[in-house]
């Protein structure tokens, strides 16, 4: 398993693509870090437009910093 691309507290842009579940904002801060799953990081992250937190794969998530 690699290492985890991003921190606890870092504000990241989230994609869901296609099939996943319409995302009120792109702008979510990264809660927790979870295992992998199919090689694939994830993360436990939280929009301040939500109420509820989601579960995103590494590949769904981007830098803030790279756009």
């Amino acid at each position: 398993m690699s290492r985890h691309k991003f921190k606890v507290g870092q504000v990241v842009d989230y994609s869901p693509g296609r099939f996943g579940m319409a995302a009120v904002s792109r702008e979510y801060k990264i809660v927790r870090l979870l295992p992998a799953e199919g090689g694939d990081n994830q993360y436990r992250i939280k929009s301040m437009a939500e109420t509820f937190e989601r579960i995103a794969k590494e590949s769904q998530l981007s830098s803030r910093s790279e756009h």
